[in-house]
């Protein structure tokens, strides 16, 4: 009786892993540490436990915290994973991965459309990082992909938000998402049209700086315009 209660035990503590996954990680991106990665969130996930940290996820892994912060940064990036919110019955915030994107990849995107999916500009991420001088926080990852998924704003248009913050001096998400939903709003849906707004929005902050210092000698250099590069 015994040793039929630890067999159970055993097919107890089974997690079922998806087919589709273990065949096809290859066709989403995915690098074998990803992977694994994957699969320790989706079993921290049914161990009640949906937002381990790093440093919990290496105590099952062969890499380094810092490793895992940067696999988790990834996956985002891919639009594998994401960070959902809410609001527990004491108001209290919390946090968790959400797999969705990834079975959805596997269940629909992959298996109807294999050769139509959505181009990825990678390109995107690495240049934020560029201007920030740091890596993007997952929260930040997840802005960028709210921005291109839900909002629809076109990669181009996103780097000519955050030029037009480095250029004013406001390099700070909540600033470039302001950006873009001004843009939204005017129905802008170009580079041209982002220069030609950027243009505008400059000279009208430019006017009162110029009355007080009319006797001055003007440098256009301080207001030299990204938008005027070749796109």
């Amino acid at each position: 009786m015994a040793k039929y209660q630890s067999f159970q035990d055993i097919l107890d503590n089974q997690m079922v892993v998806p087919k589709q996954l273990l065949l096809n990680y290859n066709n989403l991106k995915i690098n074998e540490t990803e992977l694994v990665v994957l699969l320790q969130i989706h079993r921290f996930r049914t161990e009640g436990n949906g937002f381990p940290t790093p440093e919990e996820l290496a105590d099952h892994l062969s890499i380094s915290a810092q490793e895992c912060s940067r696999v988790l940064r990834s996956l985002i990036q891919k639009r594998l994973m994401t960070i959902e919110q809410d609001h527990n019955e004491n108001r209290v915030l919390n946090e968790s991965y959400s797999l969705e994107p990834l079975w959805e990849k596997l269940f629909t995107v992959l298996s109807s459309k294999p050769n139509n999916e959505k181009s990825f500009d990678e390109n995107i991420f690495p240049l934020f990082e560029q201007e920030f001088g740091r890596p993007l926080s997952p929260f930040e990852i997840e802005t960028i992909n709210i921005w291109l998924d839900e909002e629809e704003q076109s990669p181009a248009l996103i780097k000519a938000a955050l030029r037009e913050a480095v250029l004013m001096s406001k390099l700070n998400f909540k600033y470039i998402d302001r950006i873009l939903r001004e843009w939204k709003r005017k129905g802008v849906r170009t580079v041209e049209q982002a220069r030609e707004q950027g243009k505008q929005f400059r000279q009208g902050q430019q006017a009162p700086r110029v009355q007080k210092q009319e006797n001055k000698k003007r440098d256009i250099s301080l207001y030299y315009n990204w938008l005027e590069e070749d796109s």
